[in-house]
């Protein structure tokens, strides 16, 4: 039955298109208004007796290509294929699309202008859902380069997680080089010999790390030389367009906002990082605690050595601290549970107990580390008492929203 209507749709197309095309001839041969809006017929012939939502399933059935030729068929076709519905059913079913509709919505209704970012009015832009898709197809993937504090991720946009990772472009080179020439060392180790892709032939997004924290005007100075020589070299590889972003923003836009304050955990610092619009607010401040993933590593190691579970590299530790530690609702009644759990690395099956909460307790309380800083939660609340001092604007709301970045806030309990 579905082949038959198929069937029939398509000589409808063909009737309707030749009809068409004659018509157009005789318009351009006529003077006269009302010839040519006669000639697009609002009738599908066969078709007119058929409900609006079968008719909506064929279009379905069609695909977005077939679908998008039935437009020019008549009025009533030309309706049905502009419903946002659609479309919006064609972006949700693309079989090379990763990204959640609503994550789709968010980049269309406010990132598309590019930064800087308007002050959002609550209302959403209008857009058309077949346009986008359209220009979706139209634009390839992108490659994307996150260059971390510890180390560098890299992959394709299409894809959820990172194809793999190397050093930072600043391990690249002699320190004493230029950052031209240490960029264009990373940059084509990354191309040529990690992914294997021509620069040429992908846009790239690229991460900054979270830098020069200050206001000031040598922090600004650093901050645009980075930028420029991170440009320069890209271009000059011949990469088709690239977007140089700050991680604290990426890591905001992920979460599908625009403002709120971003905690990202770095490897070596954690950095409280106000953020206005897609802007960072330097001038509010960037709280850093000199609290990162190295320091946690650190700490479990010491841990397991106190406590005689002998391994024989840091990355088992690195291991497991991902797969066994978490951070405890209550770390007083915590102490007082059985919290053993095992897991098996490289070296074989380890069975961490009370290290698996203590581990990530001196997010909260450094000085069980023996670490001199804030923890988190006062870190995060003097960023927030910065913020509403500030009085950038009249809706204090702005600042209120916390997102966690970085791989060590993937620890379970963090984010309660």
């Amino acid at each position: 039955m579905a082949t038959l209507l198929l069937k029939k749709v398509w000589e409808s197309v063909s009737n309707r298109s030749s009809i068409s095309n004659s018509n157009s001839q005789r318009r351009h041969r006529s003077s006269h208004d009302d010839s040519s809006s006669s000639s697009f017929s609002s009738s599908i012939g066969a078709f007119d007796q058929i409900p609006s939502d079968i008719l909506m399933q064929i279009l379905r059935l069609l695909g977005p290509k077939e679908a998008a030729k039935m437009s020019v068929v008549c009025k009533l076709w030309k309706s049905l294929v502009s419903d946002d519905r659609l479309w919006i059913f064609f972006l949700q079913n693309r079989q090379d699309q990763h990204d959640s509709f609503d994550s789709i919505i968010f980049a269309e209704t406010y990132l598309r202008s590019g930064a800087p970012l308007q002050a959002l009015s609550g209302q959403l832009t209008e857009f058309s859902m077949m346009g986008i898709y359209g220009q979706r197809m139209l634009v390839p993937g992108s490659v994307i380069i996150d260059g971390g504090s510890g180390y560098c991720k890299f992959g394709w946009s299409k894809y959820a997680c990172p194809s793999g990772r190397s050093a930072t472009f600043l391990e690249f080179g002699n320190i004493e080089s230029p950052m031209y020439s240490r960029l264009r060392q990373f940059f084509a180790t990354i191309y040529s010999s990690r992914m294997q892709v021509k620069p040429s032939s992908q846009p790239v997004v690229l991460s900054i790390p979270i830098c020069h924290y200050d206001d000031t005007e040598a922090a600004k100075a650093s901050r645009r030389q980075l930028k420029e020589a991170i440009y320069t070299t890209l271009f000059d590889m011949n990469v088709p367009a690239v977007c140089a972003i700050n991680q604290a923003i990426l890591a905001l836009y992920a979460a599908r906002r625009t403002s709120g304050i971003v905690v990202n955990i770095g490897f070596q610092v954690t950095s409280i990082v106000p953020i206005l619009n897609g802007k960072v607010m330097r001038k509010v401040g960037v709280e850093v605690v000199g609290l990162g993933a190295l320091k946690l590593t650190g700490f479990l190691r010491e841990l397991m050595q106190k406590n005689n579970l002998n391994f024989e590299s840091l990355y088992t530790v690195r291991t497991l601290k991902e797969n066994l530690c978490y951070v405890a609702a209550d770390y007083e009644a915590e102490l007082c549970k059985d919290t053993k759990a095992s897991f098996k690395s490289g070296e074989g099956w380890f069975t961490l107990s009370k290290e698996r909460f203590q581990t990530g307790e001196i997010l909260f309380q450094p000085q069980i580390a023996g670490v001199r800083a804030m923890g988190l939660p006062q870190a995060v609340a003097l960023c927030m008492d910065h913020c509403h001092a500030a009085e950038l604007t009249g809706d204090d709301t702005w600042f209120k929203t916390i997102v966690l970045s970085g791989g060590t806030a993937c620890l379970p309990g963090l984010a309660g």
